[in-house]
């Protein structure tokens, strides 16, 4: 079958790979008919080069159709229509029974160091191939495949696989009720949706965002988005009467602009042969901090600080001080995609589209489009927001 593997920094091709069978009796194997690029799989794209091996298969937003199923399996059955979460959970551990579906102890890295295995994610979460692909192999498909309907377009289900349970936990995590004001900081794909989830909600929201584009979309969705910059940051205080946004989503994570040592740092460690690449993101390891500590700075005394964006770093700097001194609540970690299906299936299959998952995607390209897509994504280009490759199986 065709899928998207990594052969190097920056350097991803469209090749052939064995096909996905069921190895285990909990297993399930679904053709794809819809994947997209997610922010995260630009992170391996670059900064966890050191991480990945030749050959890996990208991606962890996929939906299709089942096409085989272990003998243990019962949820679904060859035919069913399902999203594919990116978390790979056994659904009965205890960290599982308490809704931590990203900790699922049952597949937890401990070689690593990390939390439950994710599809399509380098050596730290697992190895698994991923979803950008014909097909993937899903293990613990009773747990994780959330089974969808039939009519609806791929696309008003695909995000369930990752982006929009990674929004919506932001959002839960900021804790802003009816008429409080939040700021999301970078306006991809989750700063969209989270800032669609806070307008349900009742807050006023905010966003900041350098790209123009990402500013317009989500204008159309009640967002008031400024520019980065002092000029911007400065329309929200005067918006809040001098004391900042009661919470503050860092949408953006580890690979954030405005940070050139830092990035050098990132580079120089990606550039690196992959073992001691891998020995320095452990001990040496930074971040690029800029969207951390623009939320830190904006956020209100006694505020909250909600971040879904990716750090790994191991020495990343943290203004503890600011952090003590506001009295800022800090909520973050890996989503929980099962933790929220109850929540957002719902709400995706409602006739007006409350959400507007419909209004994200800005890019629609077959599968074997997938480097330029990479490439544009990264330097967001053409305007481009979302990218969802659809496989042709044979």
């Amino acid at each position: 079958m065709k899928a998207v593997t990594w052969q190097g920094r920056r350097n991803i091709q469209v090749g052939a790979v064995p096909d996905p069978r069921v190895q285990s009796p909990t297993d399930a194997v679904v053709r794809l008919t819809s994947t997209a690029i997610c922010g995260s799989d630009l992170h391996l794209y670059e900064v966890l080069a050191p991480w990945m091996d030749r050959g890996d298969v990208l991606g962890h937003e996929g939906m299709g159709v089942v096409e085989e199923v272990g003998s243990a399996v019962a949820s679904v059955r060859p035919g069913s229509r399902v999203v594919i979460p990116f978390n790979v959970a056994c659904g009965s551990c205890p960290m599982c029974a308490v809704g931590l579906f990203s900790q699922c102890e049952t597949t937890q890295q401990r070689q690593q160091g990390t939390g439950g295995a994710l599809l399509g994610y380098s050596r730290l979460y697992g190895s698994l191939p991923g979803a950008q692909a014909e097909r993937v192999r899903v293990p613990y498909a009773d747990a994780g495949l959330i089974p969808v309907g039939q009519t609806l377009p791929d696309e008003r289900y695909l995000f369930l696989s990752d982006i929009l349970p990674t929004a919506w936990q932001a959002v839960t995590y900021a804790d802003v009720g009816e008429g409080g004001t939040l700021v999301v900081v970078g306006l991809g794909p989750v700063g969209q949706l989270a800032g669609r989830v806070g307008k349900r909600r009742g807050a006023r929201v905010f966003g900041i965002e350098p790209v123009p584009e990402r500013r317009a979309m989500a204008a159309r969705h009640g967002v008031e988005a400024v520019d980065v910059g002092a000029a911007g940051i400065e329309a929200i205080r005067d918006a809040t009467d001098g004391r900042g946004p009661d919470a503050v989503i860092d949408a953006v994570g580890m690979e954030a602009h405005g940070a050139p040592v830092a990035a050098l740092a990132q580079r120089a460690a990606g550039m690196l042969p992959a073992p001691l690449g891998r020995l320095a993101s452990r001990t040496i390891g930074l971040d690029r901090t800029t969207a951390l500590r623009t939320a830190v700075e904006l956020v209100r005394r006694g505020g909250t600080l909600s971040l879904s964006g990716v750090y790994g770093g191991a020495i990343t700097p943290v203004p503890m001080r600011q952090l003590f001194d506001k009295q800022i609540q800090v909520r973050m970690g890996q989503c929980n995609v099962r933790r929220w299906t109850d929540d957002l299936l719902p709400l995706v299959e409602e006739p007006d589209d409350p959400l507007g998952v419909s209004d994200l995607t800005t890019h629609r390209l077959p599968l074997e489009e997938a480097p330029a897509a990479y490439a544009m994504f990264q330097h967001k280009t053409d305007g481009c927001v979302k990218v969802v490759l659809q496989p042709t199986a044979s």
